[in-house]
């Protein structure tokens, strides 16, 4: 059975970090393991938990990660591993018990560069709760197959994955410069080079959401400003779902103009999408019975109109986001 090395990228994870690294170290993987953890100098005792567990389990690397960001993380825990598959995993996801033994054999029954599965959410508090249903929901958070999707086969990107090392080799690993989207632009790269990128549904991963609104905010922010960056750097790689969040931005900015100077029907745009927002928090209410998803007409917004305006009016750069993998 092929060495196996899990590579996580964490900065400031202290609340998430034992149980990501529990599950890790639950899999039922027979064949040789191991974890390397790249710290991007943490200030909540992220670290302190990792060199406890290193100091406890010798499986456990932890490398440092002086340039914060995601892809430089993942590049230097790759460089510091020694495993012929490659499993990238984050600090607010926990691996089901049997995540890498099936993803292995994935990549040896359908010869594929990249393997990955759904990305399920869920939450604890009441808004974290409201926040997972959104992410569950395609009306809420877009229809990429790693979110909704139950069928097997070949997709344009996974959520998180995992690589026969010597395919990321070959494409250069991880884009060091994007803060965001860098699971969607190396699948991307993949799949250019003639590799195949495929999704299971069997690959579960659970995923905990963001603890408040303004968090949200800025996450969504991020993944609108860093999403095109990197579309700028590779246009061929845009898929029209990725257009609902800066059109209904547009659309709102062109209502309220034709408002302020009484163009017939502006209301339309703002209607409709209050249509949206009601229609899916009465059927997520029903479908789930939880009373969480009365919070969707706060959820939605935040995340649809930051994606949107970050993606039409935010300059890269800046502050550091935390190295999480985001929607595409």
């Amino acid at each position: 059975m092929p060495r196996v090395s899990v590579v996580m990228a964490v900065r400031n994870e202290a609340a998430h970090i034992e149980t990501t690294l529990a599950a890790v170290f639950d899999q039922d993987y027979e064949g040789p393991f191991e974890v390397v953890v790249a710290d991007g100098r943490s200030t909540d005792g992220t670290l302190a938990v990792l060199r406890r567990r290193a100091a406890e389990d010798s499986r456990l690397k932890v490398v440092d990660n002086p340039e914060l960001g995601v892809g430089a993380g993942l590049n230097r825990a790759i460089d510091a591993a020694g495993g012929q598959v490659l499993v990238r995993c984050d600090g607010h996801a926990e691996l089901a018990p049997d995540y890498v033994r099936l993803a292995v054999g994935l990549l040896e029954e359908t010869g594929a560069a990249s393997v990955g599965g759904r990305q399920d959410a869920v939450g604890t508090t009441r808004l974290q709760r409201a926040i997972a249903i959104a992410l569950n929901s395609p009306a809420a958070a877009g229809t990429a197959r790693f979110r909704h999707s139950s069928v097997a086969g070949p997709a344009d990107t996974v959520y998180l994955g995992v690589f026969p090392r010597q395919a990321l080799d070959e494409v250069g690993g991880y884009d060091p410069t994007l803060v965001r989207n860098q699971d969607f632009e190396l699948n991307h790269r993949l799949r250019k080079s003639g590799k195949l990128v495929w999704f299971d549904p069997r690959l579960a991963v659970t995923y905990r959401p963001r603890s408040s609104l303004r968090a949200l905010w800025r996450q969504y922010l991020d993944y609108g400003r860093w999403k095109r960056v990197m579309l700028a750097r590779n246009p061929s790689a845009l898929a029209a779902r990725q257009l609902a969040a800066p059109a209904l931005v547009i659309g709102l900015i062109a209502s309220a103009i034709g408002a302020a100077i009484t163009v017939p029907l502006w209301w339309i745009p703002p209607a409709g999408y209050g249509m949206l927002i009601a229609v899916t928090t009465l059927w997520e209410t029903i479908r789930r019975r939880d009373r969480a998803a009365w919070l969707l007409p706060a959820v939605m917004p935040a995340m649809h109109l930051a994606w949107g305006i970050g993606f039409l009016f935010v300059p890269a750069g800046g502050r550091r986001a935390a190295p999480e993998e985001g929607p595409s």
